[in-house]
């Protein structure tokens, strides 16, 4: 969904699926896709495709055990380090379901007090005909915001936009708020494992108490009562949704490393 803001290039060398992006002038590759075996080959003919093409070698979102694959590939090669903003958040499916005990108190009377205001709303899972109604949604979401076309915030809208077009192709799961006929929430994912989902989107309308705690409980007991784990992603950096992802209580983080050669 982010390919037309990150110009995703791809290509496959042997067993590996090795992918490059760009975003505000850097270019950047994300860890290759693939097993152990072969990964020394496949790295060298990375970077000599960056010095081909003038950019430097890095790699970005890279995971813990990817980093001890790397130095295990090539010893010594290789310089890494955390990047807080890209952390992702792991929750329990069952806390974000069932909002219990005092660290959830206030989730829960968010829940409870849109439920008790807004008593005639609906929840209704995602169909390919509720696409429409989420590009309506983003673009209404984009001008009370504000959007300049190329900013963050219209890449964003773009996406979604994107991945509402090829909803069903991509395999993503959703669902929405509707009050009065009208929708006022919505978010998607998808599982990533056997025993983690991956919630990629919420968004909510502004001036609506409770919006985004009653998308969240209700997406995920739909959609996700089954799973073990629910991945929220990453807050880059901006500190509201910092703020809202921690309030609930993660398990763990996952915690995500640029890599560049040593010098």
């Amino acid at each position: 969904m982010w390919r037309k803001a990150y110009k995703i290039q791809w290509t496959v060398e042997g067993n590996y699926l090795c992918v490059k992006a760009c975003w505000e002038g850097v270019t950047f590759f994300l860890p290759p896709f693939g097993p152990k075996e072969g990964l020394p080959e496949v790295l060298d003919k990375m970077i000599e495709h960056a010095k081909e093409n003038n950019f430097t070698f890095s790699l970005q979102g890279v995971e813990a055990f990817m980093i001890e694959w790397l130095e295990e590939a090539k010893p010594g090669y290789f310089t890494s380090k955390a990047v807080r903003d890209n952390f992702d958040y792991v929750y329990l499916a069952k806390d974000l379901i069932e909002l219990k005990g005092r660290k959830f108190h206030t989730k829960k009377n968010h829940v409870n007090s849109f439920r008790k205001k807004y008593s005639d709303y609906e929840y209704i899972p995602m169909t390919e005909e509720m696409t429409k109604d989420c590009i309506e949604f983003m673009q209404e979401w984009c001008d009370e915001r504000g959007c300049v076309k190329g900013d963050d915030l219209d890449c964003e809208r773009n996406a979604i936009v994107e991945a509402m077009n090829n909803f069903t192709v991509l395999g993503f799961q959703g669902g929405a708020i509707f009050i009065d006929g009208k929708m006022v929430a919505f978010s998607y994912g998808e599982m990533g494992n056997d025993n983690t989902a991956v919630i990629h989107v919420e968004k909510g309308r502004m001036g609506i108490n409770g919006v985004y705690s009653i998308i969240n409980q209700e997406f995920c007991s739909h959609t996700f009562s089954e799973a073990i784990y629910i991945n929220r992603e990453e807050d880059m950096g901006i500190e509201g949704l910092r703020k809202a992802k921690e309030s609930y209580q993660p398990i763990k983080m996952i915690e995500k490393y640029n890599v560049g050669l040593k010098l």
